[in-house]
């Protein structure tokens, strides 16, 4: 089954605990942690993991969107993130920053843009829990997901399964009820959905029906 980590930076943030409780069928709750730098806008502090902490179980992962990475990662880890996402792009010491999320008692996930090749974390695949690969130029919700990953989705899955390594595949960016089936024939384990899962009237039941596709 097709795991779900909807994105809160799409929710009522003006009622946080109202916003959780719509999506408490989902299996991860994903935090989009801008700086202003990597991406433009500016998001979530690590207290903001404290307070999801406390209103809600999911485990969240956290989508570290940001310059030097390696002053974040203890942040985050120290509030209750359970698993912390780096990006690629941000570091030319990628295996170090990797280890130094899993000695902090996450799981490990790295990050691509579209235009970053995937040979640049081949050799880091038998260590990773998670490869997020963007579908969007990162910064900003409700763009429309670029066709041209999903031929970069299903190279990953190849990559993966041919190496036998078990980390996951997942996709953060124009999803929608059109191109899911698509992302998931092509590889993808867990999808992070914002727009599609909080605009909808129903956010629980399109929830359920996303994972049973």
């Amino acid at each position: 089954m097709i795991e779900l980590a909807p994105s809160i930076l799409n929710s009522n943030l003006a009622n946080l605990e109202e916003s959780v409780a719509k999506i408490c069928k989902a299996d991860w709750l994903h935090l989009d942690i801008m700086d202003g730098h990597f991406v433009p806008n500016m998001t979530f502090g690590p207290m903001f993991v404290t307070a999801i902490r406390q209103i809600s179980t999911l485990p969240i992962e956290s989508h570290l969107m940001v310059d030097k990475p390696e002053f974040f990662i203890p942040l985050y880890a120290k509030e209750g993130s359970s698993r912390i996402i780096v990006h690629a792009e941000t570091s030319n010491h990628l295996h170090r920053l990797i280890q130094q999320i899993k000695e902090c008692g996450c799981q490990a996930g790295l990050a691509l843009n579209p235009a970053t090749p995937l040979h640049c974390i081949e050799y880091l695949l038998p260590i990773l829990d998670l490869v997020l690969l963007m579908t969007v130029n990162p910064g900003f919700g409700g763009q429309k997901l670029i066709p041209e990953m999903i031929p970069k989705i299903k190279s990953l899955r190849e990559m993966i399964q041919s190496g036998g390594y078990s980390c996951k595949i997942e996709v953060d960016g124009g999803v929608n009820w059109e191109n899911a089936r698509t992302l998931i024939d092509a590889g993808v384990n867990v999808i992070v959905a914002g727009t599609l899962i909080y605009h909808d009237p129903h956010p629980e039941a399109a929830i359920v029906r996303l994972k049973n596709l």
